[in-house]
């Protein structure tokens, strides 16, 4: 039985198409709206057939909607919010996916009617791909849905929410704004920063070196600077509306490989062995972590899939 009435999803990327197949596949609502302002985009989700209605006008799109979910670029919030707020249905529950938490509320929660409520939320899941194609069904199966309740959410949303995310595989944890910015911080904007860094680097070697490193690429450059392939306005405003986070821990991570710099220029292979060896034990601490039971996305999901079949 569809646990709510009708969900609209704003923006059909990757994460919004890959929500629309689940909702989908696991019946959580009798009535799915997919909203994107391209007409492009609103023409390949009618193709495949990710929703039961498709439009392009975002503010006719959430009227009488349950719930209300932004996948669009953190940047667009404002804007998406001011337009689609005065046409929310009283009681109704509007929240994201959005990767940074402090300035999306900033940017949404003034736009929301009193009557509605506002839970910004954050799936840890997603790879480099776009647009409604790139949709995965098991996308959030095993994976983190960090939740980030304003003074203002009511404990009725948080559970809806929930209900919304577990009912497409995900995990909730809850989570102060400020702090889920600085953890994604340092676990995933200061990662595409750096890979987006060293493609850039490689860019400015001179042209036969720069066919050598494009031909000789190793996993370990292959594999880390895959995230650069990422959506580049998306990655623009997270970086834009984390910028305390991102500069702290940047900051951080610069004072450490200062430390790397000096050790390697003088010859100190004892604090560079130290190093590695203290890394490489919290490394294996993650992935053992990782392994313990539930904790593994890809055996969750796994486990789900040989569940279903």
């Amino acid at each position: 039985m569809a646990k709510f009435e009708k969900i609209t999803i704003v923006g059909m990327g990757h994460i919004g198409s890959s929500l629309a197949r689940a909702i989908r596949q696991n019946n959580l609502t009798k009535k799915l709206v997919a909203a994107d302002i391209s007409e492009d985009v609103c023409r390949r989700v009618v193709e495949l057939g990710l929703a039961d209605i498709v439009t392009s006008d975002l503010g006719a799109s959430v009227e009488g909607s349950d719930i209300v979910i932004l996948a669009i670029p953190v940047g667009a919030m404002k804007g998406v919010a001011a337009l689609i707020g005065p046409r929310l249905k009283a009681k109704s529950v509007v929240t994201d996916v959005g990767s940074v938490k402090g300035a999306v509320i900033e940017a949404v929660q003034p736009f929301i009617p009193e009557s509605v409520d506002f839970v910004p939320a954050h799936p840890i899941a997603g790879n480099e791909n776009s647009g409604p194609e790139s949709g995965i069904v098991d996308l959030f199966i095993g994976r983190w849905c960090i939740l980030t309740p304003t003074p203002k959410t009511s404990i009725r949303a948080v559970e809806k929410i929930t209900h919304l995310w577990e009912g497409c595989g995900a995990r909730i944890e809850i989570m102060d704004p400020a702090r889920h910015d600085l953890v994604l911080g340092i676990t995933s904007h200061l990662p595409h920063l750096i890979a987006y860094t060293i493609v850039g680097t490689a860019e400015h070697l001179e042209e036969d070196m720069k066919a050598e490193v494009i031909k000789f690429s190793a996993s370990g450059f292959r594999g880390f600077t895959r995230i650069a392939a990422s959506d580049p306005v998306m990655w623009r405003d997270i970086f834009l509306n984390n910028k305390e986070a991102v500069l702290d821990v940047l900051e951080r991570f610069s004072e450490d490989l200062t430390a790397m710099q000096k050790a390697i220029r003088r010859g100190d292979g004892e604090y560079l062995h130290e190093v590695f060896t203290h890394t490489r034990k919290v490394r294996r601490g993650i992935t053992d972590l990782g392994l313990e039971g539930f904790s593994s996305p890809d055996l969750v999901r796994k486990r789900h899939l040989e569940k279903e079949g």
